[in-house]
């Protein structure tokens, strides 16, 4: 399937500020099952940025905008052919250890409730059980639109039994840690149809899988990823996978409006929006 996506990114500022600095995650990952056709990051300062592979694996651009601007846009738009593997990314390449995704960090850290929860998942496989935990964990929290924020944890939403894609990526994350399954968190793209409970630009959760190579595991939508979804990243959890990360000095207030289209070159048929302050 080919896949056009656009994501706009407008932070409007009232007050004066300093330049921002930004690390744009905002480039598709090289993982099976797609290929980037043709893909563009529009940015203030794009031109001069910084660029690295991070240690997670993702694409990096460092940008710096100035500071008389009262509006800064950053725009990612492209073309992503998608094949359907059954959430199957493989052996991707990261400069960190699989180890690494044992830790816990303080949006993915288990709870006794969390604990008792993924060890009543164990299976005699590993993919069993994985796929035990996000069946559980798309029946016990359920998805709610503004239930939670971005700073809400895993502990947070499982009590609570509601959240968003972040929440159940989080908890799927948090209740594999605890079985020794090494975890983590993929963002990414997800074209959408009348029977899928998230926003275009969507979130879920990886593990690792002896012989098969890390494994997405959508619990918001208890799928793995297929030839709708579209991989732009991962990292420990939303804050270190986050496709924008900036740092801003200045009194007045940011309000950020978020615009993201996903639709399919064929049908063109779907569009997603979503603002926030």
């Amino acid at each position: 399937m080919r896949i056009a996506i656009t994501h706009i990114s407008e932070y409007s500022y009232e007050g004066p500020r300093a330049p921002t600095v930004q690390a744009l995650r905002l480039t598709p990952a090289p993982v099976r099952g797609q290929t980037v056709e043709s893909w563009q990051v529009i940015a203030p300062g794009h031109a001069t940025a910084a660029r690295y592979t991070d240690g997670f694996g993702n694409e990096v651009h460092l940008v710096a905008a100035p500071g008389d601007l009262e509006m800064i846009r950053v725009e990612a738009a492209g073309v992503v052919e998608t094949s359907d593997l059954g959430g199957v990314a493989g052996f991707t390449t990261e400069a960190v250890t699989r180890g690494a995704y044992l830790r816990p960090t303080a949006p993915t850290a288990s709870s006794p409730a969390i604990e008792a929860f993924a060890r009543a998942e164990l299976r005699d496989t590993r993919l069993a059980t994985l796929h035990g935990l996000m069946e559980a964990v798309h029946g016990r929290v359920a998805y709610v639109t503004d239930s939670t924020d971005a700073h809400t944890t895993a502990a947070a939403a499982f009590e609570a039994r509601r959240g968003v894609c972040q929440d159940h990526a989080h908890i799927f994350i948090s209740a594999a840690r605890v079985l020794g399954i090494p975890a983590r968190y993929a963002t990414g793209y997800l074209l959408l149809d009348d029977h899928t409970d998230a926003p275009a630009h969507h979130a879920w959760g990886e593990a690792f899988v002896d012989n098969i190579g890390w494994i997405g595991f959508d619990a918001a939508n208890n799928i793995c990823p297929i030839d709708t979804y579209v991989r732009l990243g991962a990292g420990l959890d939303a804050v270190s996978a986050a496709p924008i990360r900036g740092i801003r000095r200045g009194s007045g207030r940011e309000t950020l409006t978020v615009t993201v289209e996903v639709r399919a070159l064929e049908s063109q048929i779907q569009t997603q929006s979503q603002s926030q302050s």
